[in-house]
């Protein structure tokens, strides 16, 4: 397979170059997970890839729970299903929390203190109540747990993972935390093996084709975990060579012929680029720098065909927004047109008129 023809399938099986689904919960279902520490930017990526979806439609799936944000894989928020976030959570919280270790030591949080704040977030949080960030606070507060530096934001993340809370509706512009056992239905718990396989398969058919340390990244379990979870599912996937590298897509997704794809303004942090290891098939080395920072920090950027040629930034207002492009290199006429057309998109997207520079 050539790298034109790998990109052309990820961005199909990614549903940037088709738009079969209708529903925010459908597309996250597709996808497994998709990373949302950025929420703005999360959303457009569902509103790309779902037809004639608004920013104010996913914040409603928000809303009602049809997606859950929650810390999940590596570790970072993501948008993850209802249905699957328990055993999401069993399999891959164990691994997050012994990476998050050295952070607790150094901010003096131990089990004792863990017990105590769960206690204290479920008494505030029974019976239904969704409350904001700076409400949780002042209840830990009440209790005596600081909540200063890092702390507080550690102290959710492992409520996270012990399955204890997850996303509420927005307040305002703040998140709200309600309880995962009022917020998601019970659901049959899975055996880890049972847990791998579901997650390796949802992966390499959505994201498809990938290294098995792509997967590894993703889901952030270990590349021995990447490698017994293709062993068992090694009847429903293909192995591929492009470029003396060996990657795995699910057979059904290689079914359908991939059309050539156009110009798209995907988000920071989008699937496309943030859930494989190596990213140089569909971004040049040298341009590298311009795309992800050395923090981790992922831009909005441009693409042609698959290939990234430029990072892109909104400046918002009443009247309508301003699309900025910083392109990498000169572009033909038609392409730029593309470029435009794909603007309009995200404003129809938002709902506001979009003027591109």
């Amino acid at each position: 397979m050539t790298p034109s023809d790998l990109l052309k399938y990820r961005l199909h099986n990614q549903h940037i170059s088709q738009r079969l689904f209708t529903a925010p919960g459908d597309i996250v279902t597709w996808l497994g997970a998709v990373q949302a520490q950025d929420y703005s930017a999360s959303k457009w990526a569902l509103g790309l890839r779902l037809q004639n979806n608004t920013d104010n439609d996913i914040d409603k799936a928000l809303a009602d729970g049809s997606i859950i944000r929650t810390h999940v894989l590596r570790p970072t928020w993501h948008l993850v299903p209802p249905a699957d976030v328990r055993w999401m959570l069993q399999l891959t919280a164990p691994r997050i929390k012994r990476v998050a270790g050295y952070m607790h030591q150094l901010l003096q949080l131990d089990k004792k203190i863990f017990t105590k704040a769960t206690k204290v977030l479920v008494k505030a949080l029974e019976g239904g109540a969704c409350l904001s960030r700076t409400e949780l606070v002042t209840a830990l507060d009440k209790a005596k747990i600081a909540t200063n530096e890092l702390r507080f934001v550690n102290i959710m993340m492992q409520a996270e993972l012990d399955g204890i809370i997850c996303s509420g509706p927005r307040i305002g512009k703040q998140f709200s935390y309600g309880l995962l056992d009022e917020r998601v239905p019970p659901a049959k718990p899975l055996a880890r093996d049972e847990a791998l396989a579901k997650l390796a398969l949802r992966y390499f058919t959505s994201h498809g084709p990938a290294t098995l340390k792509d997967f590894a990244w993703w889901s952030g379990l270990t590349l021995a975990d990447a490698k017994d979870g293709i062993e068992m599912i090694k009847d429903k996937v293909t192995a591929i060579r492009s470029q003396d590298i060996s990657y795995w897509a699910a057979t059904s997704s290689l079914h359908d012929k991939p059309v050539n794809s156009s110009v798209h303004l995907l988000p920071a942090f989008d699937e496309y680029l943030v859930s494989y290891a190596d990213r140089s098939v569909a971004l040049h080395a040298i341009h590298n720098k311009k795309v992800v920072t050395v923090n981790g920090i992922f831009f909005p950027v441009i693409i042609v065909n698959g290939k990234v040629v430029g990072t892109w930034k909104k400046l918002q207002n009443k009247r309508g927004t301003n699309i900025d492009l910083s392109l990498f290199e000169s572009l033909a006429a038609a392409k730029l047109k593309a470029i435009s057309a794909a603007a309009k998109n995200y404003g129809k997207y938002m709902g506001l008129p979009v003027v591109v520079k």
